[in-house]
């Protein structure tokens, strides 16, 4: 008997059927088959919904939100209004995962269910390289709290954690309590913005380095493309990014030192009543 599925995979698309197809295909051979996977076609005006719509019977879950287009952010805010599973997770159209990536994200939140995000480890491809290059040097993993959550994500080199949204798992629930959104008034680190937002509003991050992910470095995409009229965006995002990291640090500081000073007070107030 078919069991309810636990995650949605959004897929925010544009302009993308030269690469849609082999990302689509990775995805149709995964090892849990039984998740939904939500395309969210961002006003593509070449093939992408063709190509889209040849791979629907090859999911047991599968949607196409067509919309004018409004760009990533947008795409991913329409994509998160209709998970309807616990958990979600985000991929680019141009890459492409492992045979595990749907069920880590599954095995993950049922292994640590206090935990509210959790993240895995990517591959890096490009034209370039004729193999996969695994992010980071050695094998780790675990429970971290948040302060080394923001330095994995915001770490430039080496970390297999990163702010993408694309190797993370998040939880439906937290994003409704919070009305959690991806800024749009950004061209680029809205990922990371909308990471450090939500690991300062909730408790438990947990993260493997194995790769499940496979990042494809294009020559043209947004991110390579060093326009000077983004710079004045990478100021902004890199502001908002730290603020929210001192701000949220600062606060969990100062809870640290209210629960000590009640526990010192419980403690005088034990000792007492030990007196009477």
């Amino acid at each position: 008997m078919l069991r309810q599925p636990m995650l949605t995979v959004i897929m925010p698309v544009y302009n993308m059927e030269k690469y849609l197809g082999r990302a689509l295909e990775a995805l149709a051979k995964q090892k849990d088959k039984n998740f939904k996977l939500l395309i969210v076609n961002d006003g593509s005006k070449d093939k992408t919904r063709e190509v889209a719509e040849k791979y629907r019977d090859r999911f047991l879950y599968f949607d196409i939100i067509n919309k004018k287009n409004g760009g990533l952010s947008d795409a991913r805010n329409v994509g998160m209004a209709h998970v309807t599973t616990p958990y979600f997770t985000f991929h680019d159209g141009d890459d492409w995962v492992d045979p595990g990536y749907t069920a880590y994200f599954v095995r993950a939140f049922d292994e640590h269910p206090d935990v509210d995000i959790v993240s895995c480890g990517f591959w890096i491809d490009s034209e370039k390289r004729h193999e996969s290059h695994p992010v980071g040097s050695k094998q780790s993993g675990g429970l971290i709290d948040k302060r080394e959550a923001y330095l994995k994500m915001t770490n430039v080199f080496g970390s297999p954690v990163k702010g993408y949204t694309w190797n993370k798992g998040y939880k439906i629930s937290v994003i409704k309590k919070y009305h959690l959104r991806f800024v749009e008034d950004l061209a680029f680190m809205e990922d990371q913005i909308f990471n450090v937002k939500y690991v300062s509003l909730t408790n438990g991050f947990y993260y493997s380095s194995t790769p499940y992910y496979h990042y494809w470095q294009r020559a043209d995409s947004m991110v390579h493309d060093l326009n000077p009229k983004k710079i004045p965006d990478n100021f902004r995002a890199n502001y908002r990014v730290w603020h929210q990291i001192i701000k949220s640090l600062t606060a969990e500081r100062e809870a640290q030192k209210e629960n000590k000073k009640i526990a010192k007070k419980a403690s005088l107030s034990d000792l007492d009543h030990q007196d009477l």
